[in-house]
């Protein structure tokens, strides 16, 4: 696991808006007040994202997009949901 990587996550806001969306989705009254509360835990979570993120911005192109946090085929939704849901349901 990159801590850059995890920098560089926690401070994406079309990634944290993402994750927002994902939030308010599940039902989160507060979606952006509960994303920025809990980015770090977020971003942290699951190595995977780490990993894509490091390959991303280590094999991009000049024809990607350079905002890798809204590249969806960087961080998917399904990778969001899978950290979000859990989250939302248990509380922070």
């Amino acid at each position: 696991m990159s801590y850059t990587s995890i920098v560089q996550m926690a401070g994406s806001q079309s990634l944290a808006a993402r994750i927002a969306a994902a939030a308010a989705d599940e039902g989160q009254s507060d979606p952006v007040g509960w994303t920025s509360a809990n980015i770090w835990q977020i971003v942290a979570a699951d190595q995977g994202w780490s990993d894509a993120w490091d390959y991303a911005v280590a094999n991009a192109t000049d024809d990607d997009n350079p905002d890798t946090g809204a590249r969806p085929g960087v961080i998917n939704d399904a990778m969001i949901l899978a950290v979000v849901q859990p989250l939302v349901t248990s509380g922070p």
